[in-house]
């Protein structure tokens, strides 16, 4: 059994403890409680503790807080000989560009719409982007933008509170566009003393570029301490945070064949 949160409160009531979510064993392993709403407070309490909001269309919103959480240490990025083979083409091309935070709508949406192997339909639903869009214009979620030409062709979103970055979903329409803007936020977050990128789910694809399952308890007192910490004051991208990658680099700690 889960706990409910009432439909009509707004973050006033508390989450039950992280504890209290359901185990591996489980049919839903990491779900904590069920209800409530996407309000901004709830929104941030909820990520100020680790916890998420993860459902699809037709079910309440469900709350959810896995463990161990599938974390990118921004100093152990790796990388790969052919993606830095990508992210210099990309700098040295005119009308390549990274942005943050000029197209959010158009980048919630496409995470929303593209076709994902093994998905059917979406959990990017209307209420929560609703919800993210409001956050963000409130300052709290962040777009990273791949673009070229003056057209944008991949990108992530994701929730910034103090040093802590919550990643939440990429997309590309070109071959390596998702990965550029993921790489472009690990040279921001290098810049600006931001850590952890906090992954949410265990991928194979998020493991080759470094990120690896953090326990629980590591997990939430990191976050305890980077979420109380003061945000970065500017959220754009300049060509300079580029030199907080190794792309001149054949340094073998840097990157992986």
């Amino acid at each position: 059994m889960i706990d409910w949160l009432p439909d009509d409160d707004d973050g006033h009531a508390p989450f039950p403890s992280t504890s209290r979510a359901l185990g591996p064993d489980t049919e839903a392993p990491g779900l904590l409680c069920a209800g409530g709403q996407l309000s901004l407070r709830r929104l941030e309490q909820a990520y100020r503790h680790g916890i998420f909001p993860w459902y699809s269309p037709g079910e309440p919103i469900l709350w959810w807080s896995t463990a161990p959480r599938m974390v990118l240490q921004t100093a152990q990025f790796k990388l790969h000989r052919s993606l830095k083979k990508v992210l210099r083409r990309f700098v040295a091309t005119p009308g390549c560009e990274v942005r943050i935070d000029s197209a959010f709508e158009q980048v919630i949406g496409h995470c929303a719409g593209v076709a994902r192997e093994g998905q059917n339909g979406t959990w990017i639903v209307p209420e929560l982007q609703q919800a993210y869009r409001q956050w963000h214009a409130a300052g709290g979620v962040h777009s990273f933008e791949t673009w070229i030409d003056g057209r944008l062709v991949g990108g992530l979103y994701g929730v910034g509170i103090g040093r802590m970055f919550y990643g939440e979903s990429m997309f590309a329409l070109q071959t390596d566009a998702s990965k550029i803007a993921l790489s472009a936020l690990v040279a921001f977050c290098r810049a600006e003393g931001i850590a952890w990128i906090d992954c949410q789910q265990q991928t194979r694809h998020l493991a080759s570029l470094g990120a690896a399952p953090v326990d629980r308890s590591a997990f939430e007192a990191h976050i305890a301490h980077a979420t109380a910490l003061p945000a970065p004051q500017r959220w754009t991208y300049d060509v300079a945070l580029w030199r907080q990658l190794p792309l001149d680099s054949d340094s073998p700690t840097s990157e992986s064949a």
